[in-house]
This record gives C-alpha cells, sequence and structure tokens, in this order.
C-alpha cells in the first residue's frame, strides 16, 4: 500500500525501500560526467555484468535510455524496424522523429509481443536510393502493451540472426527485462545476448525512484555516452540516485515471482466477476489488462474513479474500455483480494 492506496496503476508508483533510502543518504558520490562518481560506476559495473554486456551507462528514464540508443545506433533518414504496439512507438513523444530524425519502419505486433521473422526480413531495405537505410531493429521485453508477454531467448536469437545478417543491430527495449527472466525462469543475460544493446529500468518492478541503465558494447556505450549529453542527461553527483539502484539489483531481482503470482491471483478473482472479459492465460508477468463490458456503460475514466472510493488506484488504457492492472513490491496478497474486492463492487 502507498499513500494509504492499493495502487495498481503502475509498477512505476513503486517507492523506494527502507534500504534503498538508506544507500541513498550514505552514498559516496563525486562528478559523473568525469566519470568520478563512484556510485554510478559500481552500478554500471554491476548491470553490465548482469546483462553479460561489456560497459553500461546511467540514464534518467527508460525512456531516455531508448532515445540515447537510437542516437547511438542511427543517423538522420535513417530506418528502424519496430512494432506497431510498441513503447518506442507509441510512447516516447516521438523522440525518433523529433530529435534523432530517423524513419520508423512499423510493423504489427503479435498479441505475445513477437514481431513476424519473415516480415522483418521483408522489411529490410535494398541499396537503392529511393529508399531509407535500414540500420537497426527494436523488440520489447516484457511488451507492456502485448500482455506484458515475455520473449524467448529462441525468438530473439532468430531476430538477431535475420538483422545480423544484413549488417544491421538489434536494441531491445528491456524496460521489464528482469520480469520476463523471472516468467521464463533463464537469467536475464540469457535474453539479450544476441542484442547489440539493452536498456532497462530500475524505477519500475526493481522498485528504485529514478533511473534506468544501457549496456552494450565499450564502442556503443561511448556513443551513447556523446548521446545522453546531447539530450541533456549528463548528471553530476547522480550517485544518490544510483545506489538506490545498486540495491535494486543485488536484492529486488529475486522476487519478482512474488509479483507475477499476484497478478495471476488478481486475474484469476477478475475472472469470476460478471462484466469483466479477462484471458487469465495470457497473465505471465506482472501486467494484467481486462476488458469491461460495453453494455455495462463504463468507460476506464469512470471506473478508475469508482474503484478509488475503495482506496484502490487502476489506470486505463487507450482502449476505452480495456484496463491494467500491475502488481508491484508494494501490493501484498491480501491487497491483490481487497483490490478484486473493490472491483467487484464497482462493476455491481
Amino acid at each position: 500500500m502507498i499513500n494509504g492506496y492499493i495502487d495498481l496503476r503502475s509498477d512505476t508508483v513503486s517507492v523506494p525501500t527502507p534500504a534503498m533510502r538508506e544507500a541513498m543518504a550514505s552514498a559516496e558520490v563525486g562528478d559523473d560526467v568525469y566519470g568520478e562518481d563512484p556510485t554510478v560506476n559500481k552500478l554500471q559495473d554491476m548491470a553490465a555484468a548482469r546483462l553479460g554486456k561489456e560497459a553500461a551507462l546511467f540514464v534518467s528514464s527508460g525512456t531516455q535510455g531508448n532515445l540515447v540508443s537510437l542516437l547511438a545506433h542511427l543517423g538522420r533518414g535513417d530506418e528502424f524496424i519496430v512494432g506497431d504496439r510498441s513503447h518506442i512507438y507509441l510512447s516516447e513523444a516521438g523522440g525518433s522523429a523529433a530529435l534523432v530524425g530517423a524513419h520508423p519502419m512499423v510493423l504489427h505486433n503479435h498479441p505475445d509481443g513477437t514481431l513476424n521473422v519473415d516480415e522483418v526480413t521483408a522489411a529490410i531495405k535494398p541499396e537503392n536510393e529511393h529508399y531509407a537505410h535500414t540500420r537497426l531493429v527494436c523488440l520489447e521485453n516484457t511488451h507492456n502493451q502485448c500482455y506484458g508477454s515475455p520473449l524467448s531467448a529462441e525468438y530473439v536469437k532468430q531476430i538477431a540472426d535475420v538483422a545480423h545478417a544484413h549488417d544491421l543491430m538489434l536494441h531491445i527495449d528491456g524496460a521489464r527485462i528482469f520480469n520476463a527472466a523471472s516468467a521464463l525462469g533463464v537469467p536475464a543475460s540469457a535474453l539479450v545476448k544476441e542484442a547489440d544493446s539493452v536498456t532497462f529500468c530500475l524505477s519500475k518492478g526493481l522498485g528504485a525512484p529514478v533511473g534506468s541503465v544501457i549496456c552494450g558494447t565499450k564502442a556503443f556505450i561511448a556513443r551513447a555516452h556523446r548521446a545522453r549529453k546531447l539530450v541533456g542527461g549528463a548528471m553530476r553527483q547522480a550517485g544518490i540516485i544510483a545506489a538506490a539502484g545498486v540495491v535494486a539489483l543485488e536484492t529486488m531481482v529475486d522476487r519478482l515471482a512474488e509479483d507475477h503470482a499476484n497478478a495471476k491471483r488478481l486475474a484469476l478473482r477478475l475472472s469470476a466477476i460478471p462484466g469483466i472479459t479477462i484471458d487469465v492465460d495470457k497473465v505471465q508477468s506482472n501486467l494484467v489488462f481486462f476488458d469491461l463490458d460495453p453494455a455495462r456503460g463504463i468507460d476506464g475514466a469512470t471506473f478508475s474513479a469508482r474503484v478509488a472510493k475503495h482506496n484502490v488506484r487502476i489506470g486505463g488504457t487507450a482502449y476505452r474500455t480495456r484496463i491494467r492492472a500491475v502488481t508491484h513490491c508494494w501490493v501484498t496478497q491480501a491487497e491483490v483480494d481487497q483490490a478484486a474486492d473493490a472491483i467487484a463492487a464497482s462493476m455491481a
């Protein structure tokens, strides 16, 4: 519970743990622009090791991490292949166009978050003066808008093989990559082994108050470092916030399975409520999507307002009657049951 509410709007609402607050208060700091903040350096080294990459870079957010990665991979007028339900395409304020100057080649995301491998291959442009140069493929894992689905290492390798055979790079928006790893029962490094770059968020399921990390080769991170400066993302004594990220990697990764179990429990409870449609089998991580019966005449905003009267916060989606609930470290099993009861009362 956060500030008196069972807050299911997002895992971004999670607040730092007492251990994180203590680490932040006592963090050793320096000037990170000069590479002299020991806590930032520790976080970056930990992140790179966790994901099996050569180097890493601390950034302020997942959106900034993706933007910086695109800037490091692409030139103006270059093309990147991306899904039509991806966060990079839908939810980052058009940064790829406004700031990178890159052209998206948008393909259909299947309900499990995948792109069709043959369609990816066909989308890669041949050398021709009429076409943009295709340089990059972007995947998302877990896939937020596709029911929080995790992408397997085998699938990622298929896409990577296609990309690399055509001299393209592969970037993974791994905002919730540790959720994907937990759901699939594999190390996160296995899910990004074939990727040239990956971002992950510290401020979602891992519970830190702010920040994301980009991982890749040393050469890529050098370009990303410059791109971070370009967009105003260079921070000075950033160890104060990086300290929470260190604690997050040390203490929060292994507990993500609890959030997944709570999400499944919530989905099962919701499946028994009249007026709600949900595919329980699609709940594989900490994201729960369900639909309100349009005949009830309740849209997402009305539903959220009703549930809030029961001290439960929940969020709508771009679809008028689709609702998303997200479990995280500040939602207990008992609170899941309380939330389900509140939703049932709100639908009565």
